[in-house]
C-alpha cells in the first residue's frame, strides 16, 4: 500500500500574501514543512501542490518536488485531489504548507493508522486543549462518538462546560488522511453551509454524511501555524531559542 504526503501551497494568502515563500532562519517557511514531512517514515514521496510559479520555482531550489494546480480551489483539500488524481498511491495525507514545525512522527501516526485500518476512506487527529485555547477561534475544537468518530468540528468551545468539562475539549490537528478514491470524491462534493460559516473545510464532508475518524495522538504537536507576521516572529524565535539551546547558548 503507497502513501503519499501532499503539501498544498497557496501563494495568496489574505492575512500574509506569500507566505510560502517567507524567509524563516535562513530557509522559506516551505522548506522548513518538506524538510520535516520527507523524516516521516511511513511516506513514500511528498509532493507540493503548489499555484504560483515563485513557489515552484522555490520547490525546485530546494530539491522538492512541485506540481502546478488550479489558482481556484476552495481549500487544500481539493488542491491536493487535482494532484493526487495523477500520482499512484492508496492513500494521500494532506500536510499543512504553514506549519512549519510539523511533526513526522504526527504524519507517521496518520498514515499508520490508514494502513491498519484499510476501510477508513477519511480520518485526522486530535490532541488535547488548554483552558488558555478553550476561547481561541484559531484553536478548531472537535467532539467524537463512542466509537471516534467526528460529530462536529467548531472554532467555538465544545462542548459547553454545563458540568465539569474535565479533560474532554479536543484541539483539531489540520492534518488529513484520504483514500485516494475518496478525496477525489471530496473535490467533487458541492460546498456547504456549516463549513462555509465556520471556514472549516472539514465539515463538508460530514455534512454529505460521510465519517471522518479522529484519533488523539500520542506524539509531541507543535500547532504553530503561519498565518500572520506575528506568527513568522514567534517561529523564529523558537528556532533561534532551539539553536542556542543546542550550542550552549552562542547564536
Amino acid at each position: 500500500m503507497k502513501v503519499i504526503g501532499i503539501i498544498p501551497a497557496r501563494f495568496g494568502s489574505t492575512r500574509l500574501p506569500g507566505k510560502p515563500l517567507k524567509d524563516l532562519c535562513g530557509k522559506t517557511v516551505l522548506q522548513h514543512v518538506f524538510e520535516h514531512a520527507k523524516q516521516a517514515k511511513k511516506l513514500d514521496d511528498v509532493i507540493i501542490a503548489c499555484d504560483d510559479e515563485r513557489v515552484f520555482d522555490e520547490v525546485s531550489r530546494f530539491g522538492g518536488t512541485a506540481v502546478m494546480t488550479s489558482t481556484s480551489h476552495p481549500n487544500g483539500s481539493c488542491r491536493a485531489a487535482e494532484v493526487a488524481k495523477n500520482v499512484e498511491a492508496d492513500f494521500i495525507i494532506n500536510i499543512q504548507g504553514d506549519e512549519p514545525f510539523v511533526s513526522p512522527g504526527v504524519i507517521d501516526e496518520l498514515a499508520g493508522l490508514l494502513l491498519s485500518n484499510r476501510d477508513l476512506y477519511c480520518a485526522t487527529l486530535c490532541t488535547g486543549v488548554t483552558p488558555e485555547s478553550y476561547n481561541n477561534p484559531n484553536v478548531v475544537k472537535v467532539v467524537r462518538n463512542i466509537k471516534g468518530f467526528a460529530l462536529y468540528f467548531s472554532r467555538s468551545l465544545i462542548p459547553y462546560p454545563r458540568n465539569d468539562i474535565g479533560n474532554n475539549v479536543f484541539e483539531h490537528i489540520g492534518m488529513y488522511g484520504y483514500s485516494k478514491d475518496f478525496l477525489i470524491t471530496y473535490s467533487s462534493l458541492t460546498e456547504t453551509p456549516l463549513s462555509e460559516i465556520e471556514s472549516l473545510e472539514q465539515l463538508k464532508v460530514l455534512e454529505h454524511g460521510f465519517s471522518m475518524m479522529v484519533y488523539e495522538t500520542k506524539s509531541v504537536y507543535n500547532a504553530l501555524s503561519i498565518d500572520t507576521l506575528e506568527d513568522l516572529e514567534e517561529a523564529r524565535s523558537i528556532i533561534r531559542t532551539s539553536r542556542q539551546d543546542y550550542s550552549g547558548g552562542v547564536n
